[in-house]
């Protein structure tokens, strides 16, 4: 059974939201002759993480409230990139997205190494259609689901209808399919975001 790894590797120096400095993680080696120990600082977005509501609902749920049984179990890599600029209802009509669905974008964003500004994103009509269809989580392959919408309508969409955001995933080496997903977030309290380590196998686990 082949598995893919579709997290990012956290190192100093790697792409991170708008390349902004603060939000590089910093690593402290420390070495007293044959014991080393490392300090890390992490902003709990970077790479392939997870948000909870409170990242962008005011007084919304922090990270616990997300449920580790949804993001384990069936998932759909949707192939989109063939997108340019955004997400939208017509985009995803064309494919048998069901209620329980959690579906994965490949767009562009898998083939791009450095930030890029004008990423692909989900739309806020699409949003608005995976909450009416009822999915209960999308991944993405951008660090962010969506971009230059006032209010950030997407974000606030899919949490306001219990749907799990991951974002920063890396699907450049997986086609179009289903698969079965292990999306392991750090076990963080009172967070708006936990950084993941996301795993697809082909086939089923049963």
């Amino acid at each position: 059974m082949k598995m893919y790894d579709v997290s990012a590797s956290i190192y100093e120096g790697m792409t991170v939201y708008k390349n902004k400095p603060e939000k590089q993680p910093k690593l402290n080696r420390v070495t007293n002759g044959y014991v080393t120990e490392t300090r890390m600082e992490l902003d709990v977005h970077t790479g392939t993480h997870i948000d909870a509501p409170l990242h962008m609902v005011t007084e919304g749920e922090t990270f616990e409230a997300v449920q580790l049984e949804k993001l384990v179990g069936a998932c759909k890599v949707l192939d989109l990139t063939a997108v340019e600029d955004r997400i939208t209802k017509a985009e995803l009509e064309s494919f048998s997205l069901q209620k329980g669905d959690f579906v994965l974008f490949k767009t562009k964003n898998s083939l791009e190494e450095s930030f890029n500004f004008d990423f692909i994103f989900l739309a806020e009509d699409g949003a608005e259609y995976l909450a009416e269809i009822g999915v209960r989580g999308i991944g993405i392959d951008a660090l962010g689901i969506e971009r230059s919408q006032t209010g950030h309508p997407t974000h606030k969409t899919l949490f306001a209808h219990g749907i799990i955001v991951i974002e920063g995933l890396r699907l450049q080496e997986v086609e179009q399919g289903e698969y079965f997903m292990v999306a392991a977030p750090l076990k963080l309290v009172g967070t708006d975001a936990a950084p993941a380590r996301v795993l697809l196998f082909e086939g089923s686990m049963g």
